[in-house]
């Protein structure tokens, strides 16, 4: 026993050091290159991407041969974007990805990019709000990022599952930016934030959560994750593949969180302070239709798509079963 760990020491720095010298040509059949070198990514938000970021940076993607070119898409649409060719994968809501593709935009999934955790996305208040249980008003008014997004959907299932009747409920559309004005305003009673914004609101306000967003039926919900076309997917797969691959290594990474904290004050406007104090949720390193089919099927059951929209159509050829 104490020869094997030596001799597959030794091994190891021999394959290390000679490559594929050790290989001939018929035992290692070389892979086939991406179809193209350099892909156009679309990003938003710093904490959802964040892993992907610290991948280029690191030039984790160019060991694969594909040479990342990260697109600030900031308040653009980038499903937009994708269909216009100006990218060629888009970071974005799972709630925005779902609503094109039940539009009928051909999107392919590459991989999820974050899932919510406790106090990631919450319902909001400021000092002095009578407003201090989530049943205490019949008709709140909520500010939201969008009417149709992920903060509308989490809005209505928390207030519905506390018993508030959604049909009473009246959206306010609010950047983030802007919804402590809007509450200090009284444009609205509760504001649905997300990281950073809450934890900033806590600091500068002294906002207090009324009801945290990962809860009941949006309980560690899919967020976000990114998508390509259905037509470039097909052209592309290798490429694809390719960008999954080291995407999914990415991911693996931010499983420990000071990872993450560590690096978005060089990612983004946040400071060493606020990332060491937000709240993160995790970042997926699989697709997964049955976890991804929960935000459809909520969507479709709160009335924001028509039809049930079936996932697992939506994932690359091999994570189909």
């Amino acid at each position: 026993m104490k020869l094997i760990g030596p001799a597959f020491a030794l091994v190891a720095v021999l394959i290390a050091s000679a490559g594929c010298g050790l290989f001939t040509s018929g035992d290692s059949p070389r892979q086939p290159s991406p179809e193209r070198s350099t892909l156009r990514v679309g990003v938003a938000d710093p904490i959802d991407t964040a892993p992907l970021r610290i991948a280029v940076a690191a030039g984790k993607f160019r060991e694969s041969g594909l040479d990342v070119e990260l697109v600030d898409l900031g308040g653009d649409d980038g499903v937009a974007k994708l269909t216009a060719g100006q990218v060629d994968v888009t970071f974005g809501s799972d709630v925005s990805l779902f609503r094109a593709a039940a539009g009928g935009t051909a999107l392919q999934l590459q991989g999820e990019a974050y899932t919510s955790g406790r106090n990631t996305i919450a319902l909001v208040t400021l000092p002095g709000s009578n407003y201090d249980e989530p049943t205490a008003k019949k008709a709140p008014k909520i500010a939201v990022y969008r009417q149709d997004d992920i903060g509308a959907l989490t809005a209505r299932s928390i207030l519905a599952t506390a018993g508030v009747d959604p049909a009473k409920i009246h959206l306010v559309p609010s950047p983030y930016q802007q919804m402590p004005q809007t509450l200090q305003a009284g444009g609205a009673d509760a504001a649905v934030m997300v990281e950073p914004y809450i934890t900033r609101a806590e600091k500068e306000l002294g906002a207090q959560i009324l009801a945290d967003g990962s809860n009941g039926a949006t309980l560690d919900f899919p967020s976000s994750g990114y998508a390509a076309t259905g037509a470039f997917a097909a052209a592309n797969p290798r490429t694809l593949s390719a960008f999954r691959h080291v995407l999914t290594q990415a991911q693996q990474t931010a499983a420990d969180p000071a990872t993450v904290r560590d690096a978005l004050p060089s990612l983004s406007d946040i400071d060493e302070t606020t990332a060491a104090l937000i709240s993160l949720g995790t970042y997926p390193t699989t697709l997964s239709a049955t976890r991804l089919q929960r935000v459809a099927d909520l969507m479709h059951s709160s009335g924001q798509i028509p039809n049930r929209l079936d996932v697992q159509a939506m994932l690359p050829p091999e994570d189909q079963q």
